[in-house]
């Protein structure tokens, strides 16, 4: 049976829909809902069938944690044993918004929410649908994003219709998403606290507040040993079907390199793509490149990545070149979001990583 499509106004949200969408998860149902970083998939967080159930949807591994939402500052407090200050701190600042927090959890949080971990990660959205929902589901909605495990996260209702509507309840549809690449995640657990996955709100933002904040190690590797603190952090995320490989380096020598390989890899009868900024897309074959958004707008490109992943698929492409977007604010995020997506694979435009012949 297909999930029920509910077109919803986050300027005036049908109560009526809102109070079934509740009713749903509080029987233990899944509904995807909108939030201002992508489509969240919602289940009863305190309830642990639901959150099996969200990983069932989602063919996720069950060692990577969902989120726990909440619409309210009071309801953090029954969900962890302790707030350090300098996390009631960062609330103040940031929340509702695009922050996620991990404490150590309360007896109330099962072990299916959390991954088997002893902590829990809570984030307060500010996206008013959002809130109306998690307030007529308990106040307590564990909700990762709402996409097959892997895929690139959903923006729109329609991403999330393609990959799990025949597995959830309903779906709420507010149109795109503002910012379309997931929460930031600090893990209070630690000393300093430690940024487990960048987002929106940047290093800086964090350091403005907390004085001393770290970037944990695995932001820039894999390592399979890891039991993952938080979601994206161990497995493949955000892929396209289609093999990418990211080509870092001078502009210029970026272009030149990305237009061999395409070309290459044409001549081989590989259906091929680039994924460029609006600034470049000029110096490429209009054919093939794909454009990701502007480099001097660059919220523009963290709005439209997975858009544009996900686009790659409908177009049935086998490779992908992509630029580096080390852009000044959003850059750590989106490039985060890139080189999972392909699996850790850079390269270098001058061609330094290849011993003969270049070729990917």
């Amino acid at each position: 049976m297909s999930a029920e499509l509910i077109k919803i106004d986050k300027n005036d949200p049908d109560q009526e829909a809102i109070r079934r969408a509740g009713e749903i998860i509080l029987a233990g149902g899944l509904v995807a809902f909108p939030t201002e970083t992508v489509y969240g998939l919602g289940g009863n967080a305190l309830d642990p069938h639901a959150s099996e159930k969200i990983y069932a949807a989602k063919g996720r591994p069950s060692d990577n944690p969902l989120i726990v939402h909440i619409a309210d500052l009071a309801h953090l407090t029954p969900l962890v044993r302790e707030i350090p200050p300098s996390a009631t701190a960062l609330s103040e600042r940031f929340w509702p918004g695009p922050l996620t927090m991990i404490f150590e959890k309360s007896p109330i949080v099962p072990y299916e929410t959390t991954g088997g971990l002893d902590t829990v990660a809570v984030r307060f959205p500010s996206e008013p649908v959002a809130a109306a929902l998690i307030r007529a589901a308990g106040g307590y909605v564990a909700a990762p994003s709402a996409n097959t495990s892997g895929r690139p996260s959903p923006t729109t209702a329609q991403h999330v219709a393609e990959d799990l509507g025949d597995a959830i309840d309903m779906i709420l549809d507010d149109g795109p998403v503002g910012i379309g690449l997931e929460s930031t995640i600090v893990d209070f657990t630690q000393d300093p606290p430690c940024v487990l996955r960048p987002g929106y709100i940047s290093l800086t933002d964090l350091e403005e507040v907390l004085g001393l904040c770290s970037m944990d190690p695995g932001l820039t590797g894999e390592n399979a040993q890891v039991h993952p603190k938080a979601p994206g952090m161990k497995y493949r995320h955000y892929a396209p079907k289609a093999l990418m490989t990211i080509v870092e380096g001078d502009r210029d020598a970026v272009i030149s390199r990305i237009n061999r390989l395409a070309a290459q890899a044409k001549a081989e009868g590989k259906r091929t793509r680039i994924l460029a900024c609006e600034e470049n897309a000029g110096f490429y074959p209009p054919e093939l490149c794909v454009c990701a958004g502007s480099r001097a707008r660059e919220e523009t490109i963290a709005r439209h990545l997975y858009e544009k992943l996900r686009e790659f698929d409908e177009l049935g492409t086998d490779v992908i070149f992509s630029e580096a977007f080390d852009t000044p604010r959003l850059g750590t995020a989106i490039m985060n979001r890139l080189v999972k997506a392909a699996g850790h694979r850079v390269i270098h435009a001058d061609g330094s990583d290849m011993a003969e012949k270049d070729t990917v």
